[in-house]
């Protein structure tokens, strides 16, 4: 059994085509989502909303547990991270993301890797392709900063 996240990511990994990326003229199969492909989706469809938990709850370790079991995902509110912070991680993303796509394969995620660009590393545990992108960070993301923008890594 994997102990770790990035021993669950070892294991499933994803492969990035990198000299054939494709270009949909129409939708195929393996991209189409229904709600038996994603129990979230399914559930977006009834009068339930994903939890939002506050961390300052004397209950939130059994808030928490029952948002992961019953959603695999969760909100928080009361966590302390100050608004400037959120609002410079929110302008990073977005210029990570806004960068063309063989610009942000320039820190593509190794096929053995762990951090990097990519597909989303959720995408493997699902059998419908995502559309979407990622960006995986353990550790310092410097190295890969460096490689987007040469010049303007430390900003960043």
């Amino acid at each position: 059994m994997s102990s770790t996240l990035s021993d669950v990511f070892r294991s499933h990994p994803i492969h990035i085509p990198l000299s054939n990326l494709p270009d949909f003229k129409a939708l195929p199969d393996s991209y189409t989502w229904t709600p038996k492909d994603d129990l979230l989706f399914s559930a977006s469809a009834s009068d339930e909303t994903l939890p939002l938990i506050d961390l300052s709850d004397p209950h939130v370790t059994t808030l928490v547990g029952h948002a992961c079991t019953t959603w695999g995902a969760l909100q928080i509110s009361n966590h302390g991270v100050p608004s400037r912070l959120l609002d410079d991680i929110e302008f990073l993303t977005g210029s990570l993301f806004r960068l063309n796509v063989q610009r942000k394969l320039k820190a593509a995620r190794s096929e053995n890797g762990v951090s990097g660009y990519g597909v989303a590393r959720i995408a493997s545990f699902f059998n419908k392709k995502m559309w979407s992108e990622g960006f995986t960070v353990i550790g310092s993301p410097l190295q890969d900063f460096r490689k987007l923008w040469p010049s303007h890594h430390l900003k960043y």
